[in-house]
C-alpha cells in the first residue's frame, strides 16, 4: 500500500514533511488514526498530542487546533501552532504548566482573568510537557 505523506503547517512555516507508516491525531471528536489506503475525510482538530510511525519508530508533537485533510494517502495537518517533541524543552514546558495551573486558580477565585483562555492555556501547557516526555 506504500506510505503516508505527512505535512504539518502552521501560519508561520512547514513544520514538517516526511513519509509515515501511520498517524495518530487528536480530533474534536476523539483520537483518530491513519493508515495507507485510508477513504477521503476532512477533520477538526483540538489541542493535543500527535504522533507518527517511520519503520517502527514514533515521532510525538504538541498541536492546537486546526484542521486535517486526508486524500490520496496524504495527510495535512493545518494547525495554528505545532512544535515536535524533540524542539520543547521540558523544564520550561513544566513552568509553562505550573503557570498556567496558577492562572486558572485565579480565574476560578473570580479574578480578571479569563477561565476559557486559562483553560486553553493549561491544555497547551500539558500536551506540550505530555509531547515532550514521550519523546
Amino acid at each position: 500500500m506504500g506510505r503516508l505523506q505527512l505535512e504539518i503547517v502552521t501560519p508561520d512555516r512547514v513544520v514538517l514533511k516526511t513519509e509515515a507508516d501511520y498517524v495518530s491525531l487528536p480530533g474534536v471528536e476523539g483520537d483518530f488514526g491513519v493508515l495507507p489506503g485510508h477513504i477521503p475525510f476532512f477533520a477538526a482538530l483540538r489541542i493535543g498530542c500527535m504522533h507518527f510511525e517511520v519503520d517502527g519508530k514514533t515521532t510525538w508533537a504538541c498541536i492546537t487546533g486546526g484542521f486535517a485533510e486526508i486524500a490520496d494517502n496524504r495527510v495535512q495537518v493545518l494547525v495554528d501552532t505545532a512544535e515536535l517533541a524533540d524542539e520543547i524543552d521540558i523544564d520550561r514546558a513544566e513552568a509553562a504548566f505550573r503557570r498556567a495551573q496558577q492562572r486558572l486558580e485565579l480565574a476560578k477565585k473570580g479574578t480578571n482573568v479569563n477561565i476559557a483562555r486559562a483553560e486553553a492555556a493549561l491544555q497547551r501547557a500539558f500536551s506540550r510537557l505530555q509531547a515532550a516526555k514521550l519523546r
